[in-house]
């Protein structure tokens, strides 16, 4: 599972972090999410994304498993060719439903991660992320670091989700 946290962040966020974590580094993601032709992942909480960066990957998200969190299972594989992959889906009949463009500053913290994204139409967060199969201590290990650098409300929903509304 990845267990993670989202919170919408200051200007001082950067400092805070560099603080307890090891800086990885910057780059830039285009995630493009697909509807599936006769299932609405809105309904069932899923997501079906290929990313372009570094590396080309498809993602499937399943849906939350709990209010507090992001977090959900995630399967991965990396793709080597990004335009025939997203015309394989379109002619299974899927279509691209939006784009989600970001500046991400990656950051280790032992087996975390906090990410710290300026996303395009939305503005700038920080996700804190560990893969973890016990939830509850990878929670409450998440939001230990979140009260460590002054981070209060989580936002559980996707930047996919914000964009939609």
């Amino acid at each position: 599972m990845e267990v993670e946290a989202k919170f919408r962040i200051d200007e001082n966020i950067k400092e805070r972090v560099e603080k307890i974590a090891e800086f990885v580094k910057e780059v830039f993601e285009e995630d493009y999410y697909l509807k599936h032709p006769c299932r609405d992942f809105m309904r069932t909480d899923e997501a079906l994304r290929i990313r372009k960066s570094e590396k080309i990957v498809l993602t499937y998200k399943g849906p939350k498993v709990d209010k507090e969190t992001k977090t959900r299972e995630e399967i991965e594989v990396v793709v080597s060719d990004f335009e025939n992959t997203l015309e394989i889906f379109k002619r299974l009949g899927f279509d691209v439903v939006a784009k989600v463009s970001k500046v991400r500053r990656i950051y280790k913290l032992d087996d975390m991660k906090i990410l710290v994204d300026s996303v395009e139409g939305l503005g700038d967060f920080v996700e804190i992320e560990i893969k973890s199969d016990d939830v509850e201590k990878a929670k409450r290990r998440i939001f230990e670091i979140a009260r460590r650098m002054g981070l209060k409300e989580s936002i559980t929903k996707s930047y996919l989700e914000m964009l939609l509304e």
